[in-house]
């Protein structure tokens, strides 16, 4: 099959690289580090000789085990050009080594990459992961800005194979499990978040999230990085433990993506008088994700910042998944956001959802009461859902079963696992609940994590939420 658009969609810019834009990395203080587009193209090109001369051939995969930094970015960039395909992995977070090890492990069981690629001060973890597997094959490569930079750029990028990334499940709910994201799946979603957001030339991407995840590798990073936006990137460690300065980041930016439990986080830890003299007028896209969202999530955030100028439209909720390579869908800009109160006493899968109330999330919004869930928005031509029953028959509006995607995002299924009811006649089971409401997607939680009782289905998003709020 002929990639040469989708890859130039992708990856074009390190052969024409626009001089004035980059990319801002958060140091250790409260400032910026710069790297414009020509020096990210050079480095990337430096990583890709390392690989080649470490024997990767067209197909092979590499695993990136790094830190967010200017260096990984060559790495995962540096493996496309020379012809791999692309694996990202989550460096280990505070405590948990013994788990994070066993999860690593797992990823390599599966993956069985060519090459490993990491950082000093992770070798001896990512070495302990490599022992650990039942078969281990890959070949540690430890990259340093000194390594990179010693290194000669390589002449002519490799023609990549069909598949440009593996992108493995965070593996909360079992064993993680990678997804084959071709490079037509990629260069299809990043087009669609491209249209979601209305990007113009010239915009800017701030975020926060982790470069491991497919919210944040493909909805805020590569997204960014294809159009050359300037990027403001922060490591997540360093919102949590300074949320405000994403905010301030928004001053620079239009566009930047969450999921809805970190808004909530935000409102809570910094004060309205921190935002005195931010002007977050700009900001034209919050785009909210990672199902359930909780609307008190919204309704505090949006209190917090829209006295700095922060606009309700910018609130974009959306759904997707990594078998999708991200985005499904999400509501229309310039409409509000639709919430429904639903008696979940009454849920039962096949049958429909008794609504109780129905509301626009406006500025003056202020729902009261239990059992509100947020609309995640709308099919789009590149991908399209329906509901069905458990024997997989459609279901019409209002009518509680599983959330069934097609369409070219749509992943060819995962590497190494056959599960033979996921992916099937080329589209996407996806195990979780929801319903369509005038067309409107709502999803209330996983198939695989509720329980019968009586008849009617409980969600553990649910019973969570409930929790909480006690």
């Amino acid at each position: 099959m002929n990639n040469t658009k989708d890859i130039a969609t992708v990856c074009g810019w390190i052969d024409h690289p626009v001089a004035d834009r980059g990319i801002h990395l958060a140091d250790e203080v409260d400032g910026w580090d710069y790297c414009s587009y020509p020096d990210l193209a050079d480095l990337t090109r430096r990583m890709a000789t390392i690989l080649r001369e470490r024997g990767l051939q067209p197909g092979e995969g590499v695993c990136v085990v790094m830190p967010t930094g200017f260096t990984a970015i060559a790495a995962f960039y540096g493996v496309w050009a020379a012809g791999g395909v692309f694996t990202p992995v989550s460096p280990p977070l505070l405590g948990g080594m013994d788990q994070y090890i066993v999860h690593v492990a797992a990823i390599l069981d599966q993956a069985q990459p060519r090459l490993l690629v990491t950082s000093p001060d992770l070798a001896h973890l990512v070495q302990t992961a490599v022992d650990a597997q039942s078969d281990a094959r890959s070949e540690i490569v430890v990259v340093d800005p000194d390594v990179l930079r010693s290194a000669p750029p390589i002449d002519e990028l490799i023609t990549p194979t069909e598949a440009a990334l593996l992108q493995f499940t965070s593996g909360s709910t079992g064993i993680p499990r990678g997804v084959r994201i071709s490079w037509a799946n990629l260069a299809t979603n990043i087009d669609i978040i491209s249209r979601l957001v209305r990007w113009e030339d010239g915009d800017a991407m701030a975020s926060w999230l982790p470069l491991y995840h497919d919210m944040g590798l493909v909805g805020t990073f590569l997204a960014d990085v294809t159009k050359q936006g300037n990027l403001y990137l922060m490591r997540p460690d360093q919102f949590v433990r300074n949320p405000l300065r994403w905010l301030r980041a928004m001053q620079h930016a239009q566009h930047t993506a969450s999921p809805s439990f970190a808004l909530g986080y935000a409102a809570h830890r910094v004060r309205p008088e921190d935002l005195e003299g931010v002007d977050l007028s700009g900001w034209r896209t919050l785009a909210v994700g990672s199902e359930p969202i909780d609307v008190s999530d919204l309704q505090q955030f949006y209190d917090l910042t829209a006295p700095a100028g922060f606009p309700m439209e910018a609130f974009t909720l959306a759904y997707g998944l990594a078998e999708a390579t991200l985005l499904v869908t999400s509501s229309h800009r310039g409409e509000p956001i639709t919430a429904l109160q639903i008696d979940s006493t009454t849920l039962r899968v096949g049958e429909r959802v008794d609504i109780l109330d129905e509301s626009p999330i406006d500025p003056g919004f202020a729902l009261d009461g239990g059992g509100w869930v947020t609309g995640l928005g709308y099919s789009t031509p590149e991908a399209r859902v329906r509901i069905v029953d458990e024997d997989g028959a459609p279901l019409p509006d209002g009518t509680l079963g599983e959330v069934v995607v097609a369409g070219d995002s749509v992943s060819a299924g995962y590497h190494a696992v056959d599960d033979g009811h996921t992916f099937v006649g080329g589209e996407l089971y996806t195990a979780d609940s929801g319903f369509l409401w005038k067309g409107q997607l709502f999803v209330l939680g996983r198939l695989g994590t509720s329980l019968k009782v009586r008849g009617r289905s409980v969600f553990m998003e649910d019973v969570e939420s409930r929790l909480l709020s006690e």
